[in-house]
């Protein structure tokens, strides 16, 4: 199979008939062999019986519906297992990513030799508010500086296209959904490019984020990343680095306290009592606290990339 396109959505009934035909389209005028995974991430509205019904009528429809709403980056993790296509694109179901643009995604994959293509929307809609676009290239800038990946300008865009290899070899989970091209790099696919893409205006409903807050939410989420990718299978090596310092400091100036007292008694000069010196207690508490971060880099270690049952989601329903 050349394509599977993967759209998670959330009440998105109005724009998933009109979102599929498009795609249709476009597959056939390009005689590509293809899929279509719709992930229903807890929607409330009809969006599953839509998928329902599209899928009698189209073999080419699949459909993977939540119990609840668990976020995006979920939505896709199901759908990449899903997936079975030589070439695995991504797009939002709200129309403002253009099916148009896929075959040459596909060809930058398959011909170019890209491991990961991302869409920039450099020209956004009209319809954006300043509480997403400044956010946004404010969030963009920051995941350029951190994760090293210099020619892109929009980590964010829904729509992607992933060498199948890239899709099946990396863990997308939480909100990392952003960071897809670092979670890429990270696993060894470093053939990254990015393709300008039109973005057009909302046709229904509203958008499903805040700006502020989803800048909020990844910058932490990028800490989180850029972490793990460093350290997160020798977390001993920060904390345990940290921990050794602060007790090694504290345990200097707890040595220093001791000798001067040691000094003016031996020399009979009259001396405050350790325990009045409020330097004592800053160096214990900076051995107590270098110990404890010792002991959590010792545990850390050991619990290490072995969390159970992080990606495990409650799907009511396959097509």
């Amino acid at each position: 199979m050349d394509i599977s396109v993967v759209i998670p959505l959330y009440n998105e009934e109005e724009s998933i008939p009109e979102l599929y035909n498009w795609i249709k389209r476009v597959m056939n005028d390009n005689n590509f062999t293809y899929e279509v995974i719709f992930v229903n991430d807890g929607s409330t509205d009809r969006s599953w019986e839509i998928i329902e019904g599209l899928a009698k009528d189209d073999h080419h429809v699949h459909g993977i519906k939540f119990r609840r709403n668990y976020g995006k980056s979920p939505a896709l993790y199901c759908g990449f297992e899903k997936a079975q296509g030589d070439v695995v694109i991504t797009m939002d179901a709200d129309l403002q990513d253009s099916p148009d643009e896929i075959p040459e995604l596909y060809r930058m994959i398959v011909e170019d030799g890209n491991d990961l293509v991302s869409g920039y929307k450099q020209n956004r809609s009209q319809g954006d508010p300043l509480s997403k676009t400044i956010p946004t290239k404010l969030f963009n800038a920051t995941a350029r500086k951190v994760s090293g990946i210099k020619n892109l300008h929009d980590f964010n865009c829904g729509l992607k296209a992933y060498r199948s290899d890239v899709v099946k070899n990396i863990e997308v989970y939480g909100e990392m959904h952003r960071y897809m091209p670092y979670l890429a790099k990270n696993a060894g696919f470093d053939k990254i490019a990015e393709k300008p893409v039109h973005h057009q205006a909302r046709k229904f409903g509203k958008s499903k984020f805040m700006g502020w807050n989803r800048f909020v939410n990844g910058y932490l989420d990028l800490i989180t990343l850029w972490f793990l990718s460093s350290f997160g299978r020798k977390p001993m090596h920060v904390f345990g680095f940290l921990g050794s310092l602060m007790f090694f400091i504290g345990f200097i100036a707890a040595a220093v306290i001791g000798a001067q007292k040691l000094w003016a008694v031996s020399h009979g000069i009259p001396a405050r009592l350790v325990t009045d010196m409020p330097y004592f207690y800053i160096s214990l508490t900076m051995m107590i606290i270098g110990t404890q971060l010792f002991l959590a880099g010792f545990v850390a270690d050991l619990v290490s990339r072995s969390s159970q049952g992080r990606n495990e989601y409650q799907i009511e329903k396959t097509i």
